[in-house]
């Protein structure tokens, strides 16, 4: 498929998930789907069939970093582009994120109406 349709977001906050769901929603058109758990997530891959993840890095229970390694064993998230967001932006952090296998990072707070826009570089990139 050539164009981004469906995104997954994982966050453990309300607030964030209902801003991640307006703006990649009502403002950028995809089918969007927002899980409040990396558990959450896992299950919600093989119905769903994300395009793209945007994934919080500090997670109760699983964590991003963790949730990251869990989706990756699932056959159907092999090669889709993980975008992690995070308030933390120092560069050894950023680092590491990308050594797990992250396409990039997204820092909170972010700008919802820029926000479609923003992650178009990471879904074109990752699927390279």
């Amino acid at each position: 498929m050539n164009t981004l349709q469906r995104i997954l977001c994982v966050d453990d906050d309300p607030d964030i998930r209902m801003i991640l769901e307006f703006s990649l929603g009502n403002v950028g058109g995809y089918q969007v789907k927002a899980c409040a758990s990396g558990r959450a997530a896992l299950a919600a891959v093989p119905e769903f069939r994300p395009q793209l993840l945007l994934l919080d890095v500090m997670m109760p229970e699983l964590s991003g970093p963790e949730t990251l390694l869990a989706l990756r064993e699932l056959p159907e998230m092999q090669g889709i582009p993980v975008v992690f967001l995070t308030a933390k932006s120092m560069p050894e952090e950023l680092e590491h994120l990308l050594g797990l296998g992250a396409t990039g990072l997204i820092v909170k707070p972010f700008d919802p109406m820029r926000l479609p826009a923003d992650i178009l570089p990471y879904w074109e990139h990752g699927r390279g």
